[in-house]
C-alpha cells in the first residue's frame, strides 16, 4: 500500500527518488503512463497486470474500450529503479505533466502519482475540500 506525501528535486537526468518504504513494492518493475489530472501515474507490475486485465471487457462499448487502452496503454513506459533507489522519468510523461526541477510523489492506496508541485498543491486542497461530500455518499451505499 503506497501513502503518504514526498517532495523531491529531479536531476539533471529527469531521475526522481522515490520513497524508500515504496521501493520494497517495486523490485519486479514499475509502469508510468499519463494521468488524466496532469500528473503521472505509478504501478507495481503486479498491479498494472489486474489493471491491464480488467480493461479487456467492461460495461462499456468497444469503441470507448479502445480509446481507454490507447489513452492509458500508448503512454506507459515499463521502468525499474536504479540502486540509488530513482526512477528516470521519460521526457513525454515529464512533459505532459509539467516536472521540471521538482516533483512531489503521493501514495493513493495500490499506486502512487508524480505531481509537478504547484498542481500538487491544487489538486490536495481540491481534493480535501470534497472528501466530506465523496466520504457521505459512500455511506449512502
Amino acid at each position: 500500500m503506497f501513502f503518504g506525501e514526498f517532495d523531491y528535486k529531479v536531476d539533471e537526468k529527469g531521475r526522481v527518488p522515490i520513497p524508500p518504504k515504496f521501493r520494497s513494492e517495486l523490485l519486479d518493475g514499475v509502469v508510468l503512463t499519463a494521468g488524466i489530472e496532469k500528473c503521472i501515474l505509478a504501478y507495481p507490475l503486479a498491479e498494472w497486470t489486474k489493471l491491464a486485465d480488467s480493461l479487456t471487457t467492461g460495461p462499456i462499448t468497444r469503441s470507448k474500450l479502445r480509446r481507454l487502452n490507447r489513452a492509458i496503454f500508448a503512454a506507459a513506459f515499463s521502468l525499474n529503479i536504479d540502486g540509488q533507489g530513482r526512477l528516470a522519468l521519460p521526457p513525454q510523461l515529464r512533459e505532459y505533466a509539467e516536472i521540471k526541477d521538482e516533483a512531489v510523489v503521493a501514495g493513493v492506496n495500490k499506486y502512487f502519482e508524480l505531481w509537478n508541485k504547484p498542481r500538487w498543491a491544487e489538486e490536495k486542497t481540491m481534493s480535501r475540500e470534497q472528501a466530506w461530500q465523496i466520504m457521505e455518499s459512500l455511506e449512502e451505499l
